[in-house]
């Protein structure tokens, strides 16, 4: 069987967990935390980052950081996971859905304006695939509206747009390091905040709402319940797992990125055949080869694709389920304008297997067995 996903795993995390055992200090904020959030800082030019317990944790984080209150509205597209809109309504927040380009997969940049009322207090944009959102027009709309930005960066680690880290451009950033991403801790994600004032809030937030992190850093005599938090902060053993690939960083990633380019120069003679449609990267977009995805003419013929695969021990999967449609995003928020496309070409999107060592031979396989299946329809 050829899976979907194999968790990333470069050999030396056995090493690092161990030191972080024999350093006697396998809870949050050892010395494999800090690193990763060095790490971090220095490769995406934020201005702060704190490793989470997950992307989800990442965007309650920054979701109280908002100061949202019952009623607030959040604008944000409704293809994504239930994770993005999980975090504003425990926060209180009213979701509001928009519609997304059929190119990228992202929220319409153009139908955000249209959705904003006196309520709205947050843009969440969703980088899926790893491929940006137009942030200049969004942060456009967020300065002239008073909005902050709340960046869904969860399969954006290393992607950019025009030259700046996915993550970075928003008041806050979220990336997720779950088993299914291109680094991982199991669980695990992190945030990332813009403005220096965010941070110390933030640190409190993380550490159960005290302030035991500037008590470590010898700031205060010692640390009290300062205000409400929760314990966001993952265990130096999964940094340790973390710390270990990003010392492989680039080979990791222009591992996946060859599969990538491989699945795109094998399948275009379908797409000009007008058989299916392949990811879009805008010219100022560097992506990260998250996932490599193909569109399907229809439902039904994704159908039939993914159980012809299945029947070839090969792992093709749909995505999202659009929220808007769900009865969670039906209780918590609406849709605001046309649903053209977030359905329609949700209905369409199928995953290819994708991941850290996928093998040639199980590749060619995949692509062997797509062609054959779309030029005998």
């Amino acid at each position: 069987m050829i899976h979907f996903n194999v968790p990333p795993f470069y050999g030396d995390e056995f090493e690092y967990m161990r030191k972080a055992v024999d350093a006697h200090k396998i809870c949050g904020d050892g010395a494999f935390t800090k690193k990763c959030n060095e790490y971090l800082e220095d490769h995406t030019g934020a201005g702060r980052v704190l490793l989470t317990t997950s992307g989800s944790s990442a965007l309650e984080m920054s979701a109280l950081l908002c100061s949202l209150t019952p009623g607030d509205e959040v604008i944000l597209p409704s293809y994504t996971f239930s994770s993005t809109a999980n975090a504003f309504v425990l926060a209180g927040a009213r979701l509001v859905f928009v519609d997304i380009r059929p190119d990228t997969m992202n929220i319409d940049e153009n139908k955000i304006e249209d959705a904003i009322t006196d309520r709205t207090k947050v843009i969440c944009v969703v980088h899926y695939a790893g491929v940006s959102c137009e942030m200049d027009v969004v942060m456009d709309i967020a300065k002239r509206h008073g909005l902050f930005v709340v960046e869904d960066a969860a399969q954006g680690v290393m992607s950019t747009y025009k030259g700046k880290s996915l993550g970075t451009i928003g008041d806050f950033g979220c990336f997720s390091f779950h088993e299914t991403k291109n680094f991982s801790m199991g669980e695990g994600g992190a945030i990332l905040i813009r403005e220096q004032r965010d941070v110390e809030r933030a640190e409190i937030l993380r550490e159960k709402g005290t302030n035991r992190s500037q008590f470590f850093r010898g700031q205060v005599a010692k640390y009290n319940w300062i205000d409400y938090g929760s314990s966001y902060l993952p265990s130096d053993l999964n940094a340790a797992y973390l710390w270990a690939q990003f010392q492989h960083a680039d080979e990791m990633q222009s591992d996946r990125m060859a599969s990538w380019n491989r699945y795109h120069e094998a399948l275009k003679p379908l797409e000009d055949k007008g058989i299916i449609s392949l990811p879009v990267i805008p010219q100022h977009c560097e992506h990260n080869a998250h996932m490599f995805y193909i569109k399907c003419r229809d439902l039904k013929v994704r159908t039939s694709f993914i159980g012809y695969m299945r029947e070839n021990d090969i792992l093709a999967v749909f995505h999202y389920v659009p929220l808007h449609s769900a009865p969670a995003g039906q209780k918590f928020g609406r849709f605001c304008g046309t649903d053209e496309y977030t359905t329609k070409e949700s209905d369409r999107l199928v995953r290819l297997p994708l991941y850290y060592r996928l093998s040639e031979q199980d590749q060619e396989k995949v692509i062997d067995r797509t062609l054959h299946f779309f030029n005998t329809l």
